[in-house]
C-alpha cells in the first residue's frame, strides 16, 4: 500500500467487508502459493543453510535456476507479506471503528486505535475504474504519481523483486494547508493480483545504504493495506478499501496528526478521481 496514498481499515455495515475473513484467507493462500514457489527454486532452503552452514557438495545461489536471486530480496517479499498479513489483520477485527468523516460521494473514513499501532484509519470508497487500471495507477506506475497527486514530490522505485514486490523512497511535496509537513519514506510493497480483487500491502524498512536523507524527518508506515474490488454488477467500477497506519515521527502532536491524516486520504482519493476523469477523456 503506502505513505505515497497518503499525500498513498474493518468492514462495519458494509456487507461486502462483513467475510473480511475470508478475504484474509484468499490473500494469506495466495501468499502461500508464492513462498512455495520460492522453496521450489531452492531460495528458502538457501536462507536457512546460510545460518547453519554451507556444505561444499551443496548448491551455491547463483546456480539455482532461472531466478537467480540474494537472501536479502527474499527477506523484502517475505516483509511485504508479513505486512499484508498484519494489516487484513486489523481490517478483519469488525468492532471498535468509530465514523470519521462522511462525504457527499459515499465516501467514508473510520478510525480505531490498535494496541502496539495507535490510530488508524480505514477508508471506503467507490471508484470509476476496473480493478486493473487501479492495480496499474497505484503500483505498476507508482513512479508517475507525483504527475497526479501534488502531495507528492517524487518516488523512486529502488529495488524490483520480482513482479509482485518493489523496494521505494517517496518525498512529500512542500504544499500549502500540508500539516504534517515535508516528510520521506522507504518501504517495501508488496501486491498480490486476482482476476476480481488485488491487494497491495507494505511497511517501512530500513537499508544501510539509504538512511534518513538531511533535511528530512524519516516518517514510517505501519502495516498498511489497500483491496481493490469489482464490484459484481459492474466490472468497470470497483470498491477501494484503504487501511492507513502510519507515524509521522517528530514533534507534531497527535491531535494534528489524527485530523491531517483523514484528510490526506480524501485528499488522495480526489487527486485520483481526476487522474481516472482524465485517463477517460484522453482514451
Amino acid at each position: 500500500m503506502l505513505p505515497a496514498v497518503v499525500k498513498l481499515c474493518c468492514g462495519i455495515s458494509y456487507p461486502h467487508l462483513r467475510s473480511l475473513t475470508g478475504l484474509k484467507r484468499t490473500a494469506v493462500a495466495v501468499i502461500g502459493q508464492e513462498l512455495t514457489h520460492l522453496q521450489r527454486w531452492g531460495q528458502v532452503q538457501h536462507l536457512i543453510r546460510t545460518h547453519s552452514g554451507l556444505k561444499r557438495n551443496e548448491p551455491k545461489l547463483e546456480d539455482i535456476k532461472p531466478v537467480p536471486s540474494k537472501e536479502d530480496q527474499l527477506l523484502y517479499v517475505q516483509q511485504g507479506q508479513e505486512a499484508m498479513r498484519k494489516a487484513l489483520c486489523m481490517l478483519e477485527d469488525t468492532q471498535g471503528w468509530k465514523v470519521e468523516i462522511t462525504e457527499s460521494k459515499g465516501d467514508e473514513i473510520c478510525s480505531k486505535v490498535i494496541p502496539g499501532a495507535g490510530k488508524v484509519f480505514r477508508m471506503e470508497a467507490v471508484l470509476d475504474a476496473s480493478v486493473d487500471e487501479l492495480y496499474d495507477i497505484l503500483f505498476v506506475r507508482v513512479e508517475e504519481m507525483h504527475q497526479w497527486n501534488p502531495s507528492i514530490k517524487h518516488i523512486k522505485v529502488l529495488k524490483h523483486v520480482g513482479a509482485e514486490t518493489i523496494v521505494t523512497h517517496e518525498v512529500s511535496a512542500e504544499t500549502a494547508g500540508n500539516l504534517i509537513g515535508q516528510r520521506d519514506f522507504l518501504c517495501v510493497r508488496h501486491s498480490c493480483k486476482q482476476k476480481s480483487r488485488v491487494y497491495l500491502g507494505g511497511a517501512a524498512i530500513q537499508l544501510e545504504s539509504f538512511p534518513p536523507q538531511a533535511g528530512f524527518v524519516r516518517a514510517e508506515d505501519g502495516p498498511t493495506c489497500i483491496i481493490i474490488q469489482a464490484l459484481d454488477e459492474d466490472m468497470g467500477r470497483s470498491r477501494f478499501t484503504w487501511l492507513l497506519n502510519m507515524d509521522v515521527k517528530g514533534w507534531l502532536p497527535k491531535s494534528i496528526v489524527n485530523q491531517a491524516l483523514p484528510r490526506a486520504q480524501l485528499d488522495f482519493t480526489r487527486h485520483l478521481r481526476r487522474r481516472l476523469t482524465a485517463s477517460t477523456s484522453l482514451g
